[in-house]
């Protein structure tokens, strides 16, 4: 095998990403739908899941906008392909841009210029997480620019506790309103320095929707602003509703005595996702999400 099977698995996993909504993803709008009783949020979900199938027949992306497209490798040490990896993604981000089409939506920040491969100054953003083994695994999260702009770092009080937890994510998906394209997934780094709270909340949007986190305490905490947010009344496109959000994954990580980072990271409705498998003979595989 080459490097040329990873950068068409990757390439593919790319436009898998953008045209074709994960399969819990879809279940999830489709059990919204089911449960509504608005009219109104109704004729929302039906435009949804209408586009959602087009898209799928068609071959074309979910959204105009589709995302700056982050990568999440968990890097087996022992793999052979660590030093080639970072240029296979660059090439598929290339090749997918010109194929599927993507938009160009890398943007320098202080030219405006954009780079009209999807590429550019720090792009595609890449973290990294060695682990054992021999396989690499390549999380990609194509995130829109809309509900990105709903993410925000807070700051909390040092003596905070879960009801204070719950109570900023509500008072922020009740300001946000149609902002983020609802219904939402809401993606929660709690603890950690500043950078890690957010690193953990988008982290945290490729779990599957209706996964739960091990910990009996986080699970609850998600289970109760999942809640909570569905009672807020934004609804889809934030024209009213009972589905607001399709649910919320959180992460935690120890922090300073001294802060407490809290990051709300909001995926829209289409929440968007791909895997690959890269093994150390060189053979790549897509994953359906």
């Amino acid at each position: 095998m080459t490097r040329q099977s990873i950068e068409a698995a990757l390439a593919n996993a790319l436009r898998q990403a953008v045209t074709r909504l994960p399969t819990d993803v879809l279940s999830a709008l489709e059990r919204a739908r089911a449960e509504e009783t608005s009219p109104l949020a109704v004729g929302q979900l039906d435009i949804l899941l209408e586009n959602v199938d087009i898209a799928r027949r068609a071959g074309v992306p979910l959204c105009q906008d589709t995302g700056l497209l982050l990568f999440y490798v968990d890097a087996g040490a022992r793999s052979p392909w660590l030093g080639a990896l970072r240029s296979c993604i660059e090439s598929a981000v290339a090749q997918a841009t010109t194929d599927v089409p993507l938009r160009p939506n890398t943007v320098d920040p202080l030219t405006g210029v954009s780079a009209v491969d999807n590429l550019g100054r720090g792009m595609p953003w890449i973290r990294w997480n060695l682990v054992d083994g021999d396989d690499v695994v390549v999380s990609i999260l194509p995130k829109g620019g809309g509900s990105d702009a709903a993410s925000r770092l807070v700051m909390l009080p040092c003596d905070t506790g879960p009801v204070e937890i719950v109570r900023a994510v509500i008072d922020h998906v009740a300001a946000c309103e149609g902002k983020a394209c609802p219904p939402m997934v809401i993606g929660l780094g709690i603890g950690g320095p500043a950078e890690g709270a957010l690193f953990l909340a988008t982290r945290a949007l490729l779990r599957g929707l209706g996964s739960r986190h091990a910990d009996p305490d986080v699970a609850e905490l998600e289970d109760e602003i999942l809640d909570l947010a569905n009672r807020t009344g934004v609804g889809p496109a934030g024209l009213g509703g009972a589905t607001t959000c399709l649910d919320v994954h959180a992460e935690v990580a120890c922090r300073h005595p001294a802060c407490f980072p809290l990051g709300i990271v909001i995926s829209c409705w289409a929440e968007r996702r791909a895997k690959v498998v890269v093994h150390a003979d060189g053979s790549a595989e897509v994953v359906a999400p």
